[in-house]
């Protein structure tokens, strides 16, 4: 459907970013799910910066079950959440510094202050909200690289954060930079996840619907129906 996927489970993702973080050179790291696909269809330049990642999974069943139907099937689903919460443990066994990016201010400084309490040595190289004006934009990116962070997650969304990347990141000079959306909120407890039976069965975006339906209603219903027809041509095609 347009969009490379690396296929690798979990513990082969993070042996991948640990020999990103020793290389000590940019990498961009991008997860692809139904709604990304959808907008990668439409947006040549959005599926080129996606296509130029260095590390890209698939975060979402869907895209899972899609790739077993295709003949093309990959291992599991490697989501953002799961893989953020992997390397902020990680990083505090290894001694990677971590930037913190996006959301709002109250929400960004908590986890900043929660996780160190979590994993005890975890380093929290600097944080910054995601909202700043444009001309404030290469200031945002002096910054980041001035922290010399080993790992940068960026939590704004979509397609900004892979666009604010792969602009930036040669300037950042961070060895592994990964877009996490609304990840933060997660970390904080403003969203919850779904129970286990149901991102397994693939429906943890129906779960996270029931939590915001009135912003979600037209991504998931309106706006992600468009995968299915994705889906139908490429089947067809093979």
């Amino acid at each position: 459907m347009g969009c490379k996927v690396d296929n690798l489970n979990m513990e082969e993702t993070l042996g991948v970013v640990e020999g990103f973080i020793h290389a000590g050179t940019p990498h961009q790291h991008v997860v692809v799910n139904v709604d990304k696909i959808v907008k990668a269809s439409r947006d040549p330049a959005l599926r080129q910066i996606i296509n130029d990642c260095d590390l890209i999974n698939a975060d979402g069943m869907p895209v899972v079950w899609a790739s077993r139907l295709l003949g093309k099937p990959l291992k599991e689903r490697v989501t953002g959440v799961d893989l953020f919460e992997a390397l902020m443990a990680q990083a505090a066994k290894k001694g990677w510094r971590v930037y913190l990016l996006g959301a709002r201010e109250e929400v960004v400084s908590g986890v900043a202050r929660l996780y160190p309490a979590r994993y005890p040595g975890l380093t929290i190289a600097g944080y910054r909200n995601g909202y700043w004006k444009p001309e404030e934009e290469a200031q945002v990116v002096e910054q980041i690289a001035a922290a010399r962070a080993d790992i940068l997650f960026v939590a704004i969304s979509s397609p900004k954060k892979e666009a604010f990347l792969a602009r930036y990141q040669a300037a950042m000079k961070i060895p592994f930079a990964m877009g996490v959306g609304g990840t933060f909120d997660v970390a904080v407890g403003l969203v919850k996840r779904a129970p286990v039976w149901m991102q397994n069965a693939g429906l943890e975006w129906f779960y996270r619907f029931l939590q915001e339906p009135r912003r979600m209603f037209r991504r998931y219903f309106i706006d992600d129906m468009a995968f299915v027809a994705l889906f139908a041509r490429e089947w067809v095609r093979r």
